[in-house]
């Protein structure tokens, strides 16, 4: 089994685009380190201070179509910086998930039914994140915010599976 536990950052909104990610005027910055800082700096969701929010995050759960836009290799560095390593949507941009593979980030992709009720029971309390991976390729990410817990399947298609297998997630362990 491989997994990976961290606090996650619920991101209540759909369409948070690669310029929300990063901001275009930082592009020009040449290391991930120096993107760290600026992470969401223009991402606008009600009470979202990224200055607050995003230290000690390392998985985001967000709504419909993560990583729109055009300059997803610096978002992803961005994230990457941030110590990011698993991103829970409805689903992604193309282009943006295929990103998240090569650099080692999970893209996990739950119903939008899931997604509702994860916002629902955690997004306003202090919520840990455990994503399991079984030898069986059975693929859950469990939530726990005190004695409350709740676990979500989801499917692992061919690319996830060889993402594993090869250990290009950056935080797994076994």
């Amino acid at each position: 089994m491989k997994q990976f536990a961290g606090k996650a950052l619920f991101l209540n909104r759909s369409d948070i685009s690669t310029d929300e990610i990063i901001p275009a005027k930082y592009l020009e910055e040449t290391s991930k380190q120096a993107l760290k800082s600026y992470i969401f700096e223009d991402l606008r969701i009600d009470g979202f201070n990224p200055k607050l929010d995003v230290p000690g995050k390392h998985v985001i759960i967000t709504r419909e179509n993560f990583g729109c836009g055009s300059t997803e290799a610096k978002a992803i560095q961005a994230l990457e910086a941030n110590e990011f390593y698993a991103i829970v949507s409805v689903n992604f941009a193309k282009s943006f998930r295929e990103s998240m593979f090569s650099s080692g980030l999970l893209p996990v992709e739950i119903n939008k039914k899931e997604i509702e009720d994860m916002f629902r029971t955690f997004s306003e309390k202090d919520t840990d994140s455990i994503i399991t991976i079984n030898d069986d390729n059975t693929a859950k990410v469990k939530l726990i915010s005190g004695s409350l817990s709740k676990s979500y399947i989801f499917k692992l298609g061919s690319q996830e599976k060889e993402f594993i297998e090869q250990n290009k997630w950056l935080g797994a362990q076994k």
